[in-house]
Formats: C-alpha cells, sequence, structure tokens
C-alpha cells in the first residue's frame, strides 16, 4: 500500500508542476497550491480535472473547493481510490 502510496502523491506533484510550471522543489505537501504556487481558480479547477482524468475518479464541487494544499489533494486521491 505504501508503494502505491507514493506513486499517488508522486502523480499528483506531477500534475501540479505540469500545469502551473513550476519547480519540483516548490511541491511540498504543505503549499497553498493558490498562495505558494500561484495557481488562480481557473488553474486549480484544471488541476482537479486533470486528477480526475489521471484516477478514473470523480471529485465533487464541495471536495474540489476543500482542496487547498498539495497534501489535500493527495489526501483526496487517496481516499478516492481506497478499495
Amino acid at each position: 500500500m505504501e508503494n502505491s502510496s507514493a506513486d499517488a502523491a508522486s502523480r499528483v506533484r506531477a500534475i501540479i508542476i505540469e500545469q502551473l510550471g513550476i519547480n519540483p522543489a516548490r511541491v511540498v505537501d504543505d503549499a497553498s497550491i493558490v498562495d505558494d504556487l500561484g495557481a488562480d481558480y481557473l488553474e486549480v479547477a484544471q488541476i482537479v480535472m486533470m486528477i480526475e482524468d489521471e484516477f478514473n475518479i470523480e471529485i465533487s464541487d464541495d471536495l474540489a473547493e476543500a482542496v487547498i494544499t498539495v497534501g489535500d489533494a493527495i489526501y483526496v486521491v487517496m481516499s478516492k481510490t481506497e478499495s
């Protein structure tokens, strides 16, 4: 399970890095996607859609609005992909 967790986390980080075109070293779990990484709300929506596509999951609007940090995004993926 730990390997799949690490894999999911690295895939989420890769999506954020690709979408925002930022230095990977900045994409840490406690970084705010908007405040620390400089995303606007459209970019956050695009990140959520890319995560949905990558992991074949659906993230509700309410849950998407709760994604503030990189760690939040990883947590959402982990909670949606556990079976």
